[in-house]
């Protein structure tokens, strides 16, 4: 049948077809073309349908992962201090020196940056005073590096 119900069924058989179908989505079970498939009630749907892993660490606090500066590449943190327009922002980094930062094009769109946010910059090797930005850090991540006193 697979998705359909054929027209030459009597009226008692189509009933009987559409309760079954309707008992097996109560209990959680899916019928697809002749698969079956049974759900585990145990793990938590989220509103865009992907299931939660519900990782925790030993203390009850959840799993946050947090992407650190790459000093082979010369990344370090920043923080925004001043939105310039045209997708430049002051940057006070952590090395004490104030730089232009672009935003690069990959995260212009994906990421909005607002002043105060903690950033990864990486300075330019031919202008000391301008930096490319490549990542925002989120507020639980920055909790994260100050417990861990990263910043």
């Amino acid at each position: 049948m697979c998705g359909a119900v054929r027209s030459r069924q009597t009226g008692r058989e189509k009933a009987l077809f559409f309760a079954l179908m309707d008992m097996l989505i109560i209990y959680h079970v899916v019928y697809i073309c002749g698969v079956v498939l049974i759900t585990d009630n145990t793990k938590k749907k989220t509103d865009n349908g992907f299931e939660e892993t519900g990782a925790v660490n030993a203390d009850g606090t959840p799993v946050v992962r947090v992407r650190l500066p790459k000093k082979w590449n010369n990344e370090m943190f920043g923080s925004a201090d001043l939105m310039m327009g045209a997708n430049h922002i002051r940057v006070r980094c952590f090395d004490g020196v104030t730089r232009m930062g672009r935003i690069k094009g990959k995260i212009k769109k994906r990421v909005w940056i607002r002043e105060g946010d903690t950033l990864i910059i990486v300075p330019w090797t031919f202008q000391n005073d301008k930096c490319d930005i490549i990542y925002r850090y989120l507020p639980p991540q920055v909790d994260w590096l100050r417990k861990n006193r990263y910043l």
